[in-house]
């Protein structure tokens, strides 16, 4: 009995990493939809919403940076949403009225996404682009983000992230983000993306009407674009830099925070997971988010059931040793930082990273602890 429990909980160790992209990568195959893209020429307004909160010393540098991009200026609108700031942000904001910002103030701080309520309220775009405070847009990306909406089976369009580091040259991609960027490019031209790039995505403003503000937004937007019978697509060409944190130990905290907030979203839309409803999404959602929060709680029952049955078998016994020396290294690249520098041990140690924070992200949900209020993270 032993022996089964050990093979079930490695083939959940494995499953979202490796056979659910297989599985996508066939079906793409087969299924896999083509964007239908013809005109050069912009023909939707863009509402561009801009979240902040204690953001004097940016603000004025992202106000510029979105003026400056290429888009016909009667067919762009800035809206500055101030979760209840309380330093010198709303000022600032409030010295380019004439050139048509227009600053949203909540009338109480509830976080990130009660800002975004607001703001979209007061949009007069049908097509709105969310972006942080912390986000570099380069000056022909809306121009192309506007065309991937020309298809009508589109309802939102993510960017892909790319990292600057603190000395501003922007940092190459590592495996694990070619990985999740290859992984995005597969759940695209199938039923559409299970998560937008939270810094920088866009959607059309009917499919912004149903708006959780105690979920995720680039969740919740991915959700109400399957529910409206459209999918959500990750655009290649369509980039949004940013830096790195300026603390690395924060980095950590970030995830633990990040994948909580994705926890309590899907607890509150379990509907999501409805495949009558929602047909292939419900497969895609419950192979990206359920299963790999779980594997952490895999890894831990393959961990523990190889070293019970290690004296069973040469089989479980080089499991066990492969584990241990797998988490061996990456509990010597945390205390060594230099090792880092080696690509294998590097995805090694990330890899262990991302599932220990998803592991405490899991006590903390269970435990009852949410999070609602949003303070950006110092880069």
């Amino acid at each position: 009995m032993l022996e089964f429990w050990f093979w079930l909980l490695a083939f959940g160790a494995v499953f979202s990493y490796f056979i659910y992209p297989l599985l996508l990568s066939l079906a793409n195959v087969f299924f896999g939809k083509k964007l239908d893209i013809d005109g050069d020429e912009p023909s939707h307004k863009l509402t561009v919403i801009v979240t902040a909160y204690n953001e004097e010393s940016r603000i004025r540098e992202k106000i510029l940076n979105t003026l400056a991009l290429k888009y016909p200026a009667d067919k762009l609108e800035l809206v500055v949403a101030s979760d209840c700031s309380e330093d010198g942000t709303d000022r600032i904001v409030q010295e380019y009225a004439d050139q048509g910002v227009k600053l949203v103030r909540a009338t109480e701080r509830l976080g990130k996404e009660n800002a975004q309520r607001e703001a979209i309220e007061s949009a007069s775009g049908d097509i709105l682009v969310f972006s942080d405070v912390a986000t570099e847009i380069p000056d022909d990306a809306l121009m192309k983000l506007e065309r991937y909406f020309q298809d009508d089976d589109v309802g939102a369009v993510s960017s892909e992230d790319r990292f600057v580091s603190q000395d501003g040259k922007v940092a190459g991609e590592g495996a694990y983000v070619k990985y999740e960027m290859w992984l995005r490019r597969l759940e695209s031209r199938l039923y559409g993306l299970v998560g937008l790039s939270g810094s920088f995505f866009a959607a059309r403003k009917s499919i912004c009407k149903d708006w959780d503000i105690h979920s995720p937004s680039d969740f919740n937007t991915a959700l109400n674009t399957a529910k409206a019978g459209k999918r959500a697509v990750t655009a290649s060409d369509v980039l949004g830099y940013y830096k790195d944190l300026k603390d690395a130990q924060k980095e950590y905290q970030r995830k633990v925070r990040t994948v909580l907030r994705g926890m309590v979203g899907l607890s509150r839309h379990t509907e999501v997971l409805n495949p009558f409803t929602l047909g292939g999404f419900a497969f895609q959602t419950f192979s990206h988010k359920i299963m790999r929060w779980l594997v952490p709680w895999f890894l831990l029952g393959t961990f523990l059931t190889s070293a019970a049955l290690s004296t069973e078998g040469a089989i479980y016994a080089l499991a066990l040793w492969v584990q241990l020396g797998f988490y061996g290294i990456a509990i010597a690249a945390h205390f060594l930082p230099n090792l880092r520098s080696t690509s294998l041990i590097k995805i090694i140690y990330f890899f262990v990273q991302v599932n220990v924070a998803i592991f405490e992200s899991s006590i903390k949900f269970l435990s009852g602890q949410r999070m609602t209020k949003w303070t950006p993270s110092a880069r």
